[in-house]
C-alpha cells in the first residue's frame, strides 16, 4: 500500500482484530473520500467534506442504502478512532432510497446443474453455502471442530453482528466431510515438522486461555489452504483458510457451465437455501434461525419471493 496514511490505519485496524473485509472496504471508502476532496489530508476536512461525499455518493453513484451506510460507517471509524475527533450525529446528507433489490433465487434443478459442473475441490464448500444456508466467510472460517457428526449438525461461531448458531447438516456430506479433515490432518502433521510453523490462527482471548490448542487438529481451518502464509497481525507463519475469491470464481464459472442465465454468487445458494426450505413447508422462525437473522422482516424477503408469478397470482390470461 502506497499510502503511509492508509498502511497506519491498515495495521491499527489488525491490531483491533478487524475481519480482513471490513478493513479492505473501509480503507477503500476512506481512499474515496480523500481523492473526492482533491487529497486534503482528513485532519483538515469534518463534517462538511462528509456531508459532502455521501451526498456525492447518492446524486452521481446512487448507491444504494447499504453501500452508502458502510461508506459513513467506514468514515465515523476515521475520525472517531484515527483523528480522535468524531462527527456529529447530526450529519446533514441525502440518504440513497434506492429499492432494495429481491435475492436472485435458484430453482432446485438450477441447483442441481449448478453442482454437476462444481469444480470438485470446491464442491464440499459449495455444498455447504446451500445445504445448511451458511454465508461465505462463516464457510470459510469453519474449524474442524464444529463440525458436530453425532448431532448432524454445524456450530457456527462470531457470526454476522457477533452471533453464535447451530445450523442443519446434510447427511449426505459426511463422507466428503471426514475425508476432508483427513486432508487438513495431513497438513498439519507436515506443518509440525516445520520449526517456523507457528500454529492456526487464534482469537486473541483463546489464545491466551489455551496457549497450545493452536497446533490441534480440531482448530485447524476446514477449509485451508495448501500454502502457508505470514499473519499480517503477528508477522508468524500459519496456515490460514482457503481465499473467498476461489469460491466466488467457482460458483460463477459453474453457473456459466450449466448455462444457467442469472446473477450467480455464493450468496445466491444461501438465498436458494432459504426460499426452498419455506417451499418445503419450513416455518418463517426456523428459517430466520438458521440463517442467523435478527429480525424476522429480514427473513421476510424470502416469502415475497415465493409470492411473485405462479406462486402467488393466477394470471389473467389463465382465464381466457
Amino acid at each position: 500500500m502506497k499510502s503511509p496514511f492508509l498502511t497506519m490505519i491498515k495495521d491499527l485496524m489488525y491490531k483491533k482484530r478487524y475481519a480482513k473485509s471490513t478493513i479492505e472496504a473501509y480503507l477503500f471508502w476512506i481512499g474515496g473520500y480523500i481523492r473526492f476532496n482533491n487529497m486534503q489530508h482528513p485532519t483538515s476536512m469534518g463534517d462538511t467534506q462528509v456531508e459532502l461525499y455521501l451526498n456525492h455518493l447518492v446524486n452521481s453513484q446512487n448507491v444504494a442504502q447499504g453501500t452508502q451506510a458502510q461508506a459513513l460507517n467506514a468514515l465515523s471509524f476515521l475520525y472517531k478512532e484515527i483523528i480522535k475527533t468524531p462527527l456529529s450525529l447530526s450529519l446533514n446528507f441525502v440518504k440513497s432510497e434506492r429499492p432494495r433489490k429481491l435475492p436472485v433465487v435458484l430453482t432446485q434443478t438450477e441447483v442441481s446443474e449448478l453442482f454437476k459442473h462444481c469444480v470438485a475441490k470446491h464442491y464440499l464448500a459449495c455444498a455447504l453455502l446451500y445445504g445448511s444456508g451458511m454465508r461465505l466467510m462463516e464457510v470459510l472460517r469453519l474449524r474442524v471442530h464444529d463440525i458436530d457428526f453425532d448431532y448432524n449438525c454445524i456450530r457456527i461461531w462470531d457470526g454476522k453482528g457477533g452471533k453464535n448458531r447451530v445450523v442443519t447438516l446434510a447427511l449426505e456430506l459426511t463422507p466428503q466431510l471426514r475425508s476432508q479433515i483427513q486432508l487438513v490432518d495431513s497438513y498439519l502433521q507436515l506443518d509440525l515438522k516445520n520449526p517456523l510453523y507457528s500454529g492456526v490462527y487464534m482469537p486473541h482471548l483463546l489464545r491466551k486461555k489455551y496457549p497450545n490448542h493452536n497446533k490441534q487438529l480440531g482448530w485447524q481451518y476446514l477449509f485451508s489452504s495448501y500454502k502457508l502464509s505470514l499473519d499480517p497481525e503477528s508477522k508468524q507463519l500459519r496456515r490460514h483458510h482457503i481465499d473467498e475469491k476461489q469460491l466466488q470464481r467457482a460458483v460463477k464459472k459453474a453457473a456459466f457451465d450449466a448455462k444457467i442465465n442469472k446473477h450467480v454468487t455464493p450468496h445466491t445458494l444461501r438465498h436458494s437455501f432459504a426460499t426452498h426450505l419455506l417451499q418445503s413447508g419450513a416455518d418463517i422462525r426456523t428459517v430466520q434461525a438458521q440463517l442467523g437473522h435478527s429480525d424476522v422482516r429480514t427473513t421476510q424477503i424470502y416469502t415475497h419471493v415465493l409470492q411473485q408469478g405462479a406462486n402467488g397470482v393466477v394470471s389473467p390470461f389463465s382465464r381466457l
